[in-house]
């Protein structure tokens, strides 16, 4: 049975490491597919964003959801509050009740919803017992939902592969806690994929879980050693020591990934237990092609690293600002006192030059200015429950609306003219950052801004602190972007 060509998907989370990677798996399979986002801007830059239709909502407050699913075939449920938050516990669950309610009333067919492997009987941690009532809530609903779930999950991007990568790539000896050990069954993200498409085609009515898995079951220990092999790096030796809490673990995870302390506490603690599947109707159910073994999905993950073909990341999920932040390209500042830090320098160059420098700033590349006053300034956010600053790019010379650029996102990008990005760092108060392309007198002209809206005392105290720095970073950051960008025009004219 196959699911018929032209049915209506809706996607929730399109923005996330998984929802932006199935949108174009759908749009191959033959469906209409509509987009439910709390901020649609999100998916401006997406290759196939004119290929779908956006709704602006919300399922936890319920806007836009009669919108979102009306006429929906199948409904992708793929939110859940992997960087945690006071509340995220109820926040997960009224989302899921919201849902499904609304898709209930507007009669949809089925709801198709990807959770976490943990086996039955176990005390789950905190966010794993989130994914688990989330499930539920799906299932005890009136409308059909199918449930998949899966452990660790290997694709390039994902926050699983990279926490794996990095610990390999970085540490030849470690001493690690004791859930090295746990048993695992990972899945590749192709599979993965695939599974959600044809989960569509499960016969109507359809109600319940699926366990998924690749075809192996290891130990992460094995998992790190398997990696170091096809990586081409030497056997790595891993001490297993008992004292490491979740806690600590994912702060040493913090320290040597890109992966945040926030997001690798559930990482971490989803492999206190182990993860295997205790049933494969799913194969039965839907036979298919073969799933790809360990080995193969993480060469496939870093042949499409080292090709710098990341579709999605984990991180493109996040974007912690609140809808009600004004923005600093506001006519009127609505919110109060505004700071700001204003450079200009004249670029012996093209605006074309300029602007290559400026949309590959971040990264390897860095900031052009003291990179141990910004490496120390992610270190303290790190320290401090931040992003850290080790999250990088997701592509070395392009980027797009939404996309995490070290402790920043990308929120606003004219291309040739302007990139904005906003602060994810822990501050007392929203920060941006704005460098633009602009041409005075038949001269290119570099722009940069430096934005920050205090909140309470607080805010006032941290910007006087910092404006000493000013010129040093700043202002060392406009010359060097400047002279970078004339150097680069030099090349090429030469060549």
């Amino acid at each position: 049975m196959s699911a018929p060509s032209g049915r209506l998907a809706l996607v929730t989370g399109a923005s996330g490491y998984i929802g932006g990677r199935l949108v174009p798996q759908l749009l191959a399979a033959g469906y209409r597919v509509r987009c439910l986002a709390r901020t649609p801007e999100k998916l401006r830059d997406q290759p196939w964003r004119d290929r779908v239709e956006v709704v602006r909502g919300d399922v936890v407050s319920g806007e836009g959801l009669a919108e979102a699913l009306s006429g929906a075939d199948v409904a992708y449920y793929l939110v859940h509050s992997m960087s945690g938050g006071k509340d995220f516990v109820r926040t997960d669950a009224e989302g899921a009740r919201r849902f499904a309610e609304a898709a209930g009333q507007a009669g949809t067919g089925r709801i198709v919803y990807l959770g976490g492997l943990a086996p039955e009987g176990t005390e789950l941690s905190e966010h794993m017992a989130s994914r688990e009532e989330v499930g539920r809530i799906l299932l005890e609903a009136s409308v059909p939902a199918v449930v998949l779930r899966a452990a660790v999950i290997l694709g390039s991007g994902s926050a699983s592969f990279e926490m794996l990568r990095h610990l390999t790539e970085r540490l030849p000896a470690m001493t690690t806690p004791r859930w090295v050990r746990s048993r695992v069954q990972p899945i590749a993200v192709r599979d993965v994929l695939r599974l959600l498409v044809r989960a569509d085609e499960l016969p109507e009515g359809t109600n319940r879980t699926f366990d998924i898995g690749g075809p192996e079951v290891l130990s992460y220990a094995e998992m790190i050693q398997r990696f170091a092999t096809v990586a081409g790096l030497a056997k790595r030796l891993i001490v297993p020591v008992p004292v490491l809490s979740p806690g600590l673990s994912s702060l040493w995870v913090g320290l040597i990934t890109p992966v945040p302390p926030s997001v690798a506490r559930p990482l971490v603690e989803s492999l206190r237990h182990d993860a295997v599947m205790a049933e494969n109707d799913l194969a039965r159910e839907l036979p298919d092609e073969r799933r790809l073994g360990f080995d193969e999905a993480v060469r496939l993950a870093l042949r499409r690293i080292d090709e710098d073909r990341v579709d999605t990341r984990w991180s493109s999920a996040a974007w912690p600002s609140a809808p009600s932040d004004p923005l600093p390209s506001d006519p009127d500042w609505t919110g109060g006192s505004l700071y700001t830090d204003r450079r200009a320098r004249y670029v012996d160059g093209s605006p074309e030059s300029l602007w290559r420098v400026i949309e590959g700033i971040g990264g390897d590349r860095g900031w052009y200015s003291w990179p141990l006053a910004w490496a120390a300034r992610g270190w303290i956010d790190l320290a401090v429950g931040g992003v850290g600053p080790r999250r990088g790019r997701r592509d070395p010379e392009r980027l797009r609306v939404g996309d995490s650029l070290d402790f920043w996102r990308v929120e606003e990008i004219i291309p040739g003219e302007l990139l904005r990005l906003r602060a994810e760092m822990r501050l007392p108060g929203p920060a941006w950052l704005e460098l633009r392309v602009a041409r005075l007198e038949g001269r290119t002209v570099y722009c940069q801004r430096a934005l920050f809206h205090p909140r309470g005392l607080a805010g006032h105290l941290y910007w006087k602190a910092v404006t000493p720095f000013h010129g040093i970073v700043f202002g060392s950051m406009a010359s060097n972007i400047a002279a970078r960008a004339e150097e680069d025009a030099e090349v090429t004219a030469g060549t």
